[in-house]
């Protein structure tokens, strides 16, 4: 038997950075993001020799223990795996385990669509799937949420475990005390097919640590740092009016909103934006794009930019000499996934 799960990336169309703590705790935050179909792919086979394997084909490592209710977080990258089973034994089933977990993702860590976080929805809902257990899209998204920033201290929001709980467009409000609200909105397909042709997805080949850029952007509101802060209160307005402009299919609004957006990024924390990056905006704004954003936490990973009629191609060729490329992509309306093989 092998239970599989896979859990979509997302792209923070706008708000991205509000859902951190302490802004969200102190003024409320709110996103809007999209599910698409890139993925992070969890597969389990119950193990019968007291062993714990973790694999990552991607990377091509491989992490081997024996059975134990507690696995030691040491800093490698198991962690995120180590640290999921230690809650699901000590929350659930308060025994050892012995099993194998394959892990793989469509898109490398640190590219900003929410990767780690996505990984480990996929996982928990793996363990969701193989014990039963009774865990619905808010419980596995606050759990995953619970395990990357109490457990293993790890900085960030939390829009990207419930984006990957729950799948599709969502507006997503974010309150003290963890509290959050998922507003699913209905999209009509025309819609999306239309969105997804106009936003064009660019990896720039150069990966980045979001967790160091976070943790400027929370000592920033930490010290009251009115500019950050203001930064931050626009962005959140953003999610208000980009809500609103693909409720009424008003899609080339994006594009304005968007560059209205970028300078706002760029002052929530050093190292947002880089040189290479001002290169590709500006490129891409002379190629016909009307706005762009730089995706995640910033520093590196994906950049989409809004163009247009048939201006994607145009702007397509002037980024690819930049060095990255494009990704294809569409949105998805399904969030977490999981079945079995007999």
């Amino acid at each position: 038997m092998i239970i599989r799960s896979k859990a979509p990336f997302r792209l923070g169309l706008a708000g991205g950075g509000t859902d951190v703590s302490p802004y969200s705790d102190l003024f409320g935050g709110c996103v809007l993001n999209a599910t698409i179909n890139l993925y992070a792919h969890a597969n389990i086979e119950p193990r019968h020799d007291n062993k714990i394997i973790f694999r990552i084909p991607n990377n091509n490592e491989e992490y081997i223990f024996d059975s134990a209710p507690n696995l030691t977080i040491n800093g490698d990258k198991s962690d995120l795996m180590k640290g999921i089973y230690n809650r699901i034994v000590k929350d659930y089933v308060n025994e050892a385990l012995s099993f194998t977990l394959t892990c793989e993702m469509d898109v490398p860590f640190g590219s900003g669509l929410g990767t780690s976080s996505t990984l480990a929805v996929a996982i928990i809902g793996a363990y969701t799937e193989w014990l039963r257990l009774p865990l619905g899209e808010y419980d596995i998204a606050y759990l995953a949420y619970q395990i990357e920033r109490t457990d293993l201290k790890q900085a960030g929001g939390k829009q990207d475990q419930y984006s990957a709980a729950f799948g599709g467009f969502n507006f997503m409000e974010f309150y003290h005390d963890d509290k959050v609200i998922v507003n699913p909105l209905r999209i009509h397909d025309e819609v999306m097919n239309e969105l997804s042709n106009n936003l064009l997805l660019y990896y720039t080949n150069q990966n980045r640590n979001s967790g160091d850029i976070i943790i400027k952007q929370q000592n920033n509101v930490s010290n009251k740092k009115s500019k950050s802060i203001e930064a931050m209160h626009q962005i959140k307005q953003q999610a208000y009016e980009m809500k609103e402009a693909v409720l009424k299919k008003n899609l080339d609004e994006l594009g304005m909103i968007f560059n209205r957006g970028w300078n706002y990024k760029r002052d929530m924390a050093d190292g947002i934006s880089t040189p290479f990056f001002e290169e590709l905006y500006n490129t891409a704004i002379n190629a016909g794009a009307t706005g762009g954003k730089i995706s995640g936490a910033g520093g590196g990973g994906y950049v989409f930019f809004y163009c247009p009629g048939n201006t994607r191609f145009e702007v397509m060729m002037a980024l690819e000499k930049l060095g990255g490329k494009t990704q294809q992509y569409a949105f998805t309306k399904r969030g977490l996934q999981t079945w079995r093989t007999k």
